[in-house]
């Protein structure tokens, strides 16, 4: 084996089964009722002859069993059965004309698999291509996908991390969705969590030192990406992503709350996997993108590793979801304290982050620094997506009067939109948190948990038992909300604003410097200049007519019938925003 680790996975079964457990006296591996020993080799791994595609096995560690492999690549009895032998050469891939897609200029559709279609699986999904791409987005962006306890969960307590959750259908399925979504000319995000592993089915820690001895956030154990052993734990962890990238082909990952990993070392994990994840494009030949979800408001996540960045392509930015929240809600409570003026508004489309080292009144502290030359293309932004709503008590979106002005401002911003599903037509179906845990103590403890992490929020907390299956049910969207008279009429406003953000460049043009904003706090009002083109936002309760000098030269697309352009005024009625060519 290298220096420095294991080598990376490949494409095809390697024949052996290999196991890092370096702290081991003895390690077996189980196969067809009879265990076997393993050699020891360097560096704590251990190995014996493989068996075909197809074959069950599990490890005993010391005598103690048995226990899935922690790079098991199918799990098709769940998080507690043993792992299956799966050789991805087998599949036969039909996307070979795909080159890729690169994040400038993009649209993101974020998706929950179990919930997106009655189905629930990745067939389900790849009967719904269609309706994306008349949608006009770039890339759909999946919850997480590997195995969980149970049957139903948004995939954050995944653990099993190279396997496929079997009730979407598994390596195969998943594999077949990519497959469909580069033919159909989309890419495919894959979001991956690696600050934690869920609660139930995770034997990390009886392999090695894969975890700290502490909390590292509210959701579990901190991974262990700086202390003894960890050079394997990092390999575990940036191997995961790159078998995602390379051999399922997928073209992108949402890294889950990068804020929560904890790493002291001079060269941060972040830095680390995004250099692999660079020499892994260029040996593909087509374009890869890291996109970090981050509380940390700091822009060294986006910057180049050569000026001392980590050299991500792309960062979550809610603080622009808080300003377009705050202004068609009126909600401030909690984190949209700060955010319940249009300035908060102005400030990000114009500067990327509202707290850029200000004072953050719900943590009490200054929080951030200023984004300077980056480009809005680098902040994926959102009105909606599977947090904003599903942290919610009653996992509540957005009212369709709400989503006309909010996804207008969105869709016109110099930022790399995203939507949620069903947002597009204001689906009237909420989206709960919701588990499926088979241990009684995390079962009966995970409303209050639930609770207990959002009492700061100020909500009453009335929501549905995230454990019983009427809780992920309700959640499933309701396609037949498209053959009503809103629904379609909402769709269409989304269809054309995606159009328009690809006819006119100035629209998607990322350099922020270039964006001018001016707003009426009074008369809760803003107009956002994008080139040659204005957008004009009315969050109000009244109509109000705007003043343009110079004048406007024609109305390109308005969001209500009564919007008039009447000699350089445009008359805004309430909740309404249109799109004008001066």
């Amino acid at each position: 084996m290298p220096e420095g680790g294991r080598e990376a996975v490949v494409d095809s079964w390697r024949g052996m089964y290999e196991v890092w457990a370096p702290q081991a006296a003895r390690v077996e591996v189980e196969l067809g009722g009879s265990r076997h020993d393993m050699s020891p080799g360097r560096d704590g791994w251990w190995s014996a002859p493989g068996d075909e595609h197809g074959t069950a096995y599990a490890f005993y560690v010391d005598g103690e069993g048995p226990y899935p492999d922690p790079r098991t690549r199918r799990q098709p009895y769940g998080v507690e059965g043993p792992s299956m032998v799966c050789d991805h050469a087998r599949f036969t891939w039909g996307d070979q004309e795909w080159r890729g897609r690169d994040l400038r200029g993009s649209v993101i559709y974020e998706l929950h698999v179990g919930t997106f279609t009655p189905e629930g699986t990745f067939r389900g999904v790849i009967g719904k291509l269609d309706h994306l791409v008349s949608l006009g987005v770039d890339f759909i962006e999946l919850m997480p996908v590997p195995p969980v306890p149970g049957r139903r969960n948004w995939g954050y307590d995944g653990v099993d991390l190279y396997a496929v959750n079997e009730e979407y259908g598994g390596p195969d399925g998943l594999k077949m969705l990519v497959d469909a979504c580069h033919r159909a000319g989309l890419g495919v995000i894959l979001d991956v969590v690696y600050n934690h592993l869920g609660p139930s089915g995770n034997y990390l820690a009886k392999f090695g030192p894969y975890f700290h001895d502490f909390k590292g956030s509210y959701w579990g154990d901190a991974v262990n990406l700086d202390g003894p052993g960890s050079d394997e734990v990092r390999r575990y962890f940036i191997e995961n992503a790159l078998q995602w990238l390379r051999d399922y082909h997928v073209d992108g990952l949402r890294l889950d709350a990068v804020h929560a990993l904890h790493d002291a070392r001079a060269v941060h994990f972040l830095e680390e996997l995004a250099a692999e994840v660079e020499a892994l494009s260029t040996s593909l030949g087509r374009p890869l993108t890291l996109i970090a979800e981050s509380d940390l408001n700091d822009p060294r996540l986006v910057e180049p590793r050569e000026s001392g960045g980590f050299g991500l392509q792309a960062t979550w930015n809610d603080d622009v979801h808080h300003a377009l929240h705050s202004a068609v809600t009126g909600e401030t409570q909690a984190y949209y304290a700060d955010f319940g003026s249009l300035s908060a508004l102005a400030k990000v489309l114009t500067h990327g982050y509202f707290h850029d080292g200000t004072y953050s009144s719900f943590r009490g502290r200054s929080h951030g620094r200023p984004a300077t030359g980056v480009p809005g293309y680098r902040f994926v932004c959102c009105v909606q997506n599977h947090d904003q709503i599903g942290n919610r008590p009653l996992g509540d979106r957005m009212q369709p009067e709400q989503l006309w002005p909010a996804a207008g401002l969105l869709l016109t911003s110099p930022f790399t939109p995203m939507l949620f599903m069903g947002e597009e037509w204001g689906a009237g179906t909420p989206f709960y948190f919701f588990t499926d845990h088979f241990e009684p103590s995390l079962a009966e403890s995970e409303g209050d948990r639930r609770r207990i992490e959002f009492e700061r929020f100020g909500y009453d907390w009335k929501a549905p038992d995230p454990q019983e299956e009427s809780t992920f049910l309700r959640s499933k969207l309701d396609w037949t909300e498209l053959e009503e008279d809103g629904g379609v009429s909402l769709l269409g406003w989304y269809r054309d604003l995606i159009a328009l953000r690809k006819t006119y460049p100035e629209l998607a043009d990322p350099r922020l410097d270039r964006v001018k904003v001016r707003f009426d706090e009074d008369r809760h009002y803003l107009v956002m200049d994008r080139g040659s083109l204005r957008v004009l936002a009315n969050f109000g309760g009244l109509p109000v007519p705007v003043r343009l000098s110079p004048g406007a030269r024609r109305l390109l697309l308005a969001s209500d019938e009564a919007i008039r352009l009447m000699d350089g005024d445009v008359y805004l009625p309430a909740q309404s925003l249109a799109i004008v060519q001066t």
